[in-house]
């Protein structure tokens, strides 16, 4: 079972419509045990760093969330979902946010048009299993102002160009994020999600 984290913010269908459409069973919840006993995690997410951060807290999801990550369970972020794995950000200066990443979240320079939406290419950094079949520089849809900066060099799964190179996706161990949408990046979207559900199953 994989359990899609509601936590108030988010486009938890279009994520689960994916995931059914690839065959695979899922279940949207909000429920800390649910959470601790799910054989894969997803955090979606649209909106505020700050917001989603105190939905976290207020319904008791923030500590079963990092204890399953530092646990070694399968887990995946999107959007929203992989600038709360970090430290903290300039969306939200003095929130902290789940911090089992190192690093900081920041905005587009001035001079670029924000949000960064729409289709562009996402080049390899590192080799990572959650790629397999999908083809180097393949293009992903975009909607975000902020982006994550990590500490790790090692944790830069890809890179994208926007007036500036910014990690469009990270990875640690069992733990991969992505700031584009994969759920709405057609087949090469979905064969990303299909990667990860099938590594919740080994």
């Amino acid at each position: 079972m994989i359990a899609i984290i509601d936590y108030g913010v988010g486009n938890l269908r279009s994520v689960e419509k994916a995931f059914a459409f690839l065959g695979h069973k899922v279940v949207i919840t909000d429920n800390p045990d649910i959470v601790s006993a799910a054989e894969g995690l997803v955090l979606p997410g649209v909106g505020s760093f700050g917001d989603a951060m105190s939905e976290l807290e207020t319904r008791g999801l923030k500590d079963p969330l990092i204890d399953y990550v530092e646990h070694g369970g399968p887990f995946l972020g999107i959007c929203l979902g992989c600038q709360l794995l970090f430290q903290r950000s300039q969306e939200s200066p003095g929130v902290d946010g789940l911090g089992v990443l190192p690093g900081e979240v920041v905005r587009f320079p001035a001079d670029l048009k924000v949000p960064h939406m729409g289709w562009n290419n996402a080049e390899f950094n590192i080799h990572h299993s959650i790629l397999e079949g999908v083809e180097d520089s393949s293009f992903f849809y975009f909607v975000h102002s902020y982006y994550v900066m990590p500490a790790v060099g090692e944790h830069v799964l890809m890179v994208t160009d926007y007036g500036v190179d910014f990690a469009s996706a990270v990875a640690r161990d069992n733990l991969v994020a992505f700031q584009f949408h994969p759920e709405k990046s057609s087949d090469i979207g979905l064969k990303l999600l299909g990667n990860f559900a099938e590594h919740c199953r080994r």
